[in-house]
């Protein structure tokens, strides 16, 4: 087993391509999720069982919203372990690339993860403004339902999409993308990362702000997801045969 650095040298060499990522994703949850990569792989940890400890932090953090009164503390808490389970998150891949260890089980372990996570995420927001908020109206208790159906779509739709894309590229109907990365559609993608829709957990100590802050995710997510739809149902219908 090498050292520290050597393996962050290698996983440096297994990562996954940046076209389609935002910067969030790229320069910061990556080299994060690269780091507790090396530090699982040192301690013989599986990429399942780093999958595993995304969960544990990521869901813990969610119960914590649903079951505890809002605080400036508890938002610092909650995103802590928000980020850090989304780093691991992306360890567990890294770890599997670098290790050879991954599998289709692996990959499904982690898109359930996932799943429920942006089910729980904004459940979680639901009973916590149920139980503590004063809100304005209870209009806003739709607010989470809607703002998790527009996750939870883009989630499926982008998974399928990945999905048939492979297919018709294994049939010769479409070769891979081979456009490089592009660092304004890098920047234009920031709104959509979760990493930094956890940051709207930094303000549970103001519910007005936290409120406000999650509606305007909420509508840039909904843009976001038409905007999604209508481009991966025009790269599919142009992979059709003939």
């Amino acid at each position: 087993m090498g050292s520290t650095g050597t393996v962050l040298r290698e996983l440096r060499g297994a990562q996954k391509s940046a076209k389609g990522v935002s910067l969030y994703s790229r320069y910061v949850n990556r080299p994060a999720g690269r780091v507790l990569a090396a530090g699982a792989y040192r301690a013989g940890l599986m990429p399942n069982q780093v999958t595993l400890i995304s969960a544990l932090f990521t869901y813990a953090a969610l119960a914590a919203v649903a079951l505890v009164e809002p605080s400036w503390t508890l938002g610092l808490a909650v995103y802590a372990a928000l980020a850090i389970g989304f780093a691991f998150d992306s360890a567990d891949g890294q770890l599997a690339r670098l290790t050879g260890r991954g599998g289709p089980d692996g990959e499904w372990l982690d898109h359930v993860v996932d799943c429920g996570k942006l089910v729980l995420v904004h459940t979680a927001v639901l009973i916590s403004f149920y139980r503590f908020g004063e809100l304005p109206s209870d209009a806003w208790l739709l607010l989470p339902l809607g703002f998790q159906l527009a996750a939870v779509v883009i989630f499926c739709a982008g998974l399928l999409r990945e999905q048939l894309g492979k297919a018709a590229a294994a049939t010769a109907l479409a070769a891979p993308g081979t456009a490089p990365a592009s660092r304004v559609r890098a920047v234009a993608l920031l709104p959509a990362d979760y990493g930094v829709f956890c940051l709207v957990f930094l303000l549970l100590g103001a519910p007005g702000a936290f409120r406000a802050g999650y509606a305007v995710l909420a509508v840039v997510h909904t843009l976001f997801l038409a905007a999604f739809l209508t481009k991966w149902f025009r790269e599919l219908r142009a992979l059709r045969p003939g």
